[in-house]
């Protein structure tokens, strides 16, 4: 029986939670990371050793589903994987919208008694049209509304990416990285074997979700790829859609039978199937964080013209080095752009042929990037523009003048309102880190597409621009 759309909005925008198992040994992690839900949290627990420290916690335990006052929505399972059958049973019967069961030990391990115990969940859950997640995952996370399955995990923020990952771990992580980038989710389900709901459910309700703006995905193979197929098409038309694959190699491949049990294939194969289905493909963690980063704060452009702005002679030429080697161009500017540099650009110590090595003209008068902005946003071959901000010569003079840094932030958030074309940010880390994570931290919350390296820009902006403009 199909999960209806009703009982996994349930499951996945739950009203009410219960955790089922949580134990003082894993530090009553999964009650602890629901503090933050926005709404009723309850225990469920027989083990009278674990009760006292449950109700200390301020969150009261019942020994059943059934003895709880109101209607669950949301269940999370954490108990050994010979209770789970039982633990799915009750939640059927108490007519829980969704069940995540973190346990581990089933089909992935290949043992008789861990498909036995999963064949039987099945059978239990799949005629009932429970919301079943996983088994062997983290299950999920909602920060709008406080559902977490990790303290570190933001809650309070409303995100708008959707992240669906077979592997928690890797949930996890982008959660935690991305908030760290100014970047959080709208939901993310970790859902691990998937023997009830797969990849392709996950897609079709955030595709549909009006706080999703862009998905993720991370995922290791799939039961029925057809329809995975079929789904990404439709997601793809509707939303940007990145996917990172796991099991890129042979062995990779081998560790994927004992991690979710699923089937992998050629990765050729899958790069083939990304880019028909108008999706992207990444390759890890950081490329993911980059991609999901250009897609959210960039705008689409359909040519490939760079105008680049750097602050001295050596990183303009790796500047363009990185971009070119990525796909882009950088041209020569219109006659009319030079005649209109001509007119202020300093060039002792500095160049305007593209790129601009523009230190020494910012530094003489900072409005100066105000008219180079305007200049390349004027200019019929350029596209998109790229700027170096330099940690290694102004992340201490930012730190000891914070006026020059808010100077610098207004230009760029000028232009990126004036202009249809994308611009991003490429800060080194520095000699002075703090500073530049300072600096790097306050260019996100300004929403200006900030990355740690001119190849992970470079590299950001070709994939995002590679996706469709969706409306």
């Amino acid at each position: 029986m199909a999960v209806t759309r009703e009982r996994l909005t349930r499951a996945l925008a739950p009203k009410v939670v219960a955790v089922i198992g949580d134990k003082k040994a894993s530090g009553y992690n999964w009650l602890r990371s629901m503090k933050e839900f926005d709404g009723p949290v309850y225990s469920v627990q027989v083990d009278e050793n674990e009760i006292p420290g449950i109700e200390e916690l301020g969150i009261p335990n019942y020994k059943s589903l059934t003895d709880i006052p109101d209607q669950v929505d949301f269940a999370v399972c954490a108990v050994p994987r010979q209770v789970a059958p039982f633990i799915v049973q009750g939640c059927v019967e108490a007519n829980v919208g969704g069940v995540t069961l973190f346990t581990s030990g089933f089909a992935e391990t290949g043992e008789d008694i861990g498909v036995e115990l999963q064949n039987k969940i099945f059978e239990i859950a799949d005629p009932s049209g429970l919301a079943l997640i996983g088994p062997n995952c983290m299950g999920l996370h909602v920060p709008g509304l406080g559902v977490r399955f990790n303290r570190d995990q933001p809650a309070g923020v409303q995100g708008n990416i959707g992240f669906v990952s077979q592997s928690g771990t890797h949930g996890m992580n982008f959660s935690l990285t991305g908030a760290a980038h100014g970047l959080y989710c709208s939901t993310l389900v970790s859902f691990g074997n998937g023997i009830i709901l797969e990849a392709a459910d996950y897609l079709e309700y955030l595709a549909d979700d009006p706080q999703t703006e862009v998905i993720g995905m991370y995922i290791e193979g799939a039961r029925d790829g057809q329809r995975l197929f079929k789904t990404l098409r439709e997601v793809a038309a509707k939303k940007p859609v990145i996917i990172w694959k796991g099991g890129q190699t042979e062995g990779g491949g081998r560790a994927i039978r004992s991690h979710t049990a699923s089937l992998a294939s050629d990765q050729a194969i899958w790069e083939a199937m990304i880019k028909q289905v108008g999706a992207v493909a990444v390759h890890n963690l950081d490329e993911m964080i980059d991609v999901v980063k250009a897609t959210l704060l960039t705008k689409r452009t359909q040519g490939n013209r760079l105008g680049l702005i750097a602050m001295t002679g050596g990183q303009s030429v790796v500047l363009t080095d990185a971009f070119e080697k990525a796909g882009w161009k950088v041209p020569t500017l219109s006659d009319e752009s030079y005649a209109q540099l001509s007119e202020f650009f300093n060039i002792i110590g500095g160049s305007y042929r593209n790129p601009l090595d523009a230190a020494g003209t910012i530094g003489q008068d900072p409005k100066h990037l105000d008219t180079i902005f305007d200049i390349l946003n004027a200019d019929d071959n350029i596209d998109a523009v790229g700027m170096e901000l330099s940690a290694t010569f102004m992340a201490r003079r930012w730190q000891d003048k914070p006026e020059e840094f808010d100077r610098l932030i207004g230009s760029l958030k000028r232009f990126m309102s004036e202009s249809d074309k994308p611009f991003l940010a490429a800060l080194h880390p520095s000699h002075v880190e703090e500073a530049a994570l300072t600096a790097r931290m306050r260019l996100q919350e300004d929403g200006i597409a900030t990355f740690p390296s001119f190849e992970r820009a470079a590299n950001a902006l070709q994939k995002a621009s590679g996706l469709a403009a969706v409306d």
